[in-house]
């Protein structure tokens, strides 16, 4: 009978035990979940106030890149008269067409939408933070502490970078373009509003680098000595990813894009080596005591 009662006891305790745990994950998802909402309200919000400044967004910022009067374009004047040779784009010729019934209503949804996003990921990142960091000691929490503000950083130094350096420049060269004599270019607003906002944030991303390096180095994937001895086929991948993102056979523009790629790669190499010289004192720590 001391048996058996021992056994529904145990019994007992491992269910309640079972139970306590299905009810942490629950209320993990739960917190997720207001998370998730807080960033999606947020971004609603920033969509919204695009959408009712709409008309003036799209004349000064989506459209400023197509601009011969746009501000990368008169750095690019100054450049050539410093280094004696025409580097002017002269009249970006881009004739824009909608061919949808609703096409523009969309796009003014589509665009506030997208801008709404990028305006709202370092309110995301920040309750991305919130979520992760009970569940870190306070080391962790010490060493990932300026996580939000870094990877926002980044991400806007990309968005700019994007948008001043590679949108302007690839614009300039694409909307010029022929084949043909035969061949107009019509170019669906579509098209435009999707060229522009992916380079932008494909370049506020490629900017995370230093980041995701950050996090491997932490998990033991990568380390400072091995993204040293890998530096010269990361060379030919950021020259690659140079002539992609920047399709125009001037030497210069590619290597203006190149070089902000390089110094993200010598930063990501030092983050590493950062994360390695504090996991090498912990454990020197951890041996001393």
């Amino acid at each position: 009978m001391s048996k058996t009662s021992d056994k529904l006891i145990k019994a007992i305790k491992d269910k309640g035990q079972n139970l306590e745990g299905e009810m942490s994950f629950f209320d993990h998802l739960e917190a997720l979940r207001w998370h998730l909402i807080r960033s999606a309200l947020a971004i609603v919000v920033f969509t919204i106030v695009v959408f009712a400044f709409y008309s003036w967004i799209y004349d000064n910022i989506i459209m400023a890149p197509s601009n011969s009067n746009f501000w990368t374009f008169r750095m690019m004047c100054d450049l050539g008269k410093i280094l004696h040779r025409d580097m002017c784009p002269g009249k970006i010729n881009i004739q824009l067409i909608n061919t949808e019934m609703a096409g523009q209503f969309t796009l003014q949804i589509d665009s506030s939408l997208m801008i709404g996003l990028v305006l709202g990921i370092p309110y995301l990142l920040y309750e991305i933070w919130l979520f992760v960091k009970p569940a870190l000691h306070d080391k962790e929490k010490k060493a990932a502490s300026g996580f939000v503000f870094y990877a926002s950083i980044l991400f806007i130094c990309g968005v700019l970078f994007g948008y001043f350096v590679i949108t302007p420049v690839s614009l300039n060269f694409l909307a010029g373009y022929t084949v043909s004599t035969h061949i107009q270019n019509l170019f669906s607003i579509d098209s435009y509003i999707s060229s522009v906002s992916t380079l932008t944030i494909a370049t506020g991303l490629v900017f995370e680098l230093p980041i995701l390096v950050y996090i491997l180095a932490n998990l033991g994937i990568l380390t400072p000595k091995f993204m040293k001895e890998s530096r010269r086929y990361a060379i030919v991948i950021i020259l690659i990813v140079a002539a992609v993102v920047t399709p125009t056979p001037d030497m210069l523009t590619m290597t203006v894009v190149a070089i902000p790629l390089f110094l993200l790669y010598e930063l990501s190499i030092g983050v590493a080596g950062a994360v390695q010289r504090r996991k090498k004192k912990r454990e020197e720590e951890a041996d001393a005591a």
